[in-house]
């Protein structure tokens, strides 16, 4: 079949089969669009299919609504923007709380750990005093050998005392600025002049330095030469040894318990066998610095001076003392031994003896050399050089021939107690003192029987009655 022209197109097909060529030439959706736009449906090109254009239609809508959102949050920007640092706000507060409760707990935990070791454990005992606290390392074949107890950690220190960690704590603790002191000083006068400050040991300490007087110093052996604070020694017995020698020599040692440092007893307790740390809480229980006291405010304040010392007035210093001197006796002794002379010590006084022809020049050399070695300084003022012919004194007692006391004191003696008995104590006095005279002379009185009994029993008698009588 011949083809037709577009033009034959816009005539309408008058017969079935011309309407089936015309779809045959070209196709069902251009004869359909050709009779529309002939019948006059659209004068211009058909729409496109309806189902783009639906689509077309949603995603425009979809866009629309994009843009109005986006327009919408753009006009409350600021809204948004405090909203969300609002919310930043809450959510930091709640992690400030998270963290703070999870330090305070932590605090809290760390608390009662401490506390639960406090009880047990000497962690810290004040500044430049606690190292080595932590140092139980003890030599046990030294103690043992001694017959020294052995104390494996602060709390069977305590409970060998019978005291609780915290109060072994509160008497050792070293404060530089307290308002507590352990000690009561009072200063009494000196013989030769001057004052000595005594540090007299409250009562829960005193207990303490009680006890390890008598648990572990006592039982520590000293040279024989020592005849101070010992068990059946006294001045007597260190007089004795120098009873009618030609020569005697007496030394006295400079500040003897102020010279006595922490640390020197702190190694005086190791040396024993002792650990670091059991020596340090004794040594420190044993010691004091030297203390000023001041008012501030209405409040007593006590001041620490300097490095810690042996007090004197405390139980614990003499043994010590005894104790620390150990190889000071046995160097002086054996230089003694050396220039064919006798020796012996009661706390600060050295004395030597021997014959009229003693080496004195060497013997004041080498001593004074000796003392520095050990740290110690013989008082230039108190050494006193005894010959032949005159009085021979040792620790007060007159040795010249046999143990005697001074004369002139015997006779004071007998006068003062004769104007007792007569008109009482108001207006007498010994050696300046009035307010204990009956005390003071019945004590001089025991020492004259102590020395000389034959002398001194009657004296004694006679000043034991007065102190019943007038109920001193």
């Amino acid at each position: 079949m011949a083809s037709r022209s577009p033009n034959d197109l816009q005539h309408p097909p008058t017969t079935r089969q011309e309407l089936y060529d015309r779809i045959k030439e070209s196709s069902k959706a251009q004869v359909i669009e050709a009779e529309m736009v002939r019948y006059g449906f659209w004068t211009t090109a058909p729409p496109t299919d309806p189902k783009s254009d639906a689509a077309r239609i949603k995603q425009i809508r979809r866009e629309l609504k994009a843009a109005e959102t986006e327009a919408s949050r753009t006009r409350n920007i600021d809204k948004t923007l405090k909203a969300q640092r609002t919310q930043r706000m809450k959510d930091a507060r709640a992690r400030r709380e998270e963290t703070k409760a999870r330090r305070i707990a932590a605090s809290k935990a760390r608390a009662e750990a401490w506390a639960q070791r406090k009880e047990t454990e000497i962690l810290y005992l004040g500044a430049g005093v606690s190292t080595g606290l932590s140092d139980f390392r003890a030599d046990e074949a030294k103690l043992a050998a001694v017959g020294l107890p052995h104390f494996p950690t602060a709390l069977s220190l305590a409970a060998a005392m019978g005291i609780t960690v915290a109060e072994l704590r509160f008497l050792a603790f070293h404060r530089k600025v307290s308002r507590t002191s352990h000690y009561q000083r009072f200063e009494i006068p000196k013989k030769s002049g001057g004052k000595r400050l005594i540090s007299a040991p409250m009562p829960r300490l005193k207990a303490a330095q009680a006890w390890v007087l008598e648990t572990i110093l006592s039982r520590v052996p000293v040279h024989d030469a020592a005849h101070g604070f010992r068990t059946a020694r006294s001045i007597v017995t260190n007089a004795q040894p120098h009873v009618g020698a030609g020569l005697v020599v007496n030394m006295d040692l400079k500040d003897f318990f102020p010279t006595i440092t922490h640390r020197r007893v702190l190694g005086v307790l190791r040396g024993l066998g002792y650990s670091h740390a059991i020596a340090t809480i004794l040594a420190l229980l044993c010691t004091e610095p030297r203390i000023t006291a001041v008012e501030m405010d209405g409040q007593r304040w006590f001041i620490a001076r300097g490095e810690r010392v042996l007090p004197q007035g405390a139980p614990t210093s003499p043994a010590l003392t005894n104790i620390l001197c150990r190889r000071l006796d046995q160097r002086m002794s054996g230089l003694a031994a050396k220039l064919s002379m006798a020796y012996t010590r009661y706390a600060d006084d050295m004395t030597f003896s021997g014959g009229d022809d003693a080496p004195v020049g060497v013997l004041l050399g080498v001593t004074a050399k000796i003392v520095a070695d050990e740290g110690l300084v013989i008082h230039p003022d108190k050494t006193r050089v005894m010959r032949r012919g005159r009085r021979h004194e040792v620790t007060g007692v007159v040795v010249n021939e046999k143990l005697s006391v001074d004369r002139r004191m015997v006779r004071r003696l007998r006068a003062v107690l004769y104007q007792i008995e007569q008109s009482g104590p108001e207006g007498k006095h010994w050696d300046g003192e009035e307010d204990n005279l009956l005390l003071t002379v019945f004590g001089y009185a025991n020492f004259v029987r102590m020395v000389d009994p034959a002398r001194g029993e009657p004296l004694a008698a006679r000043a034991r009655a007065l102190l019943e009588r007038y109920g001193a």
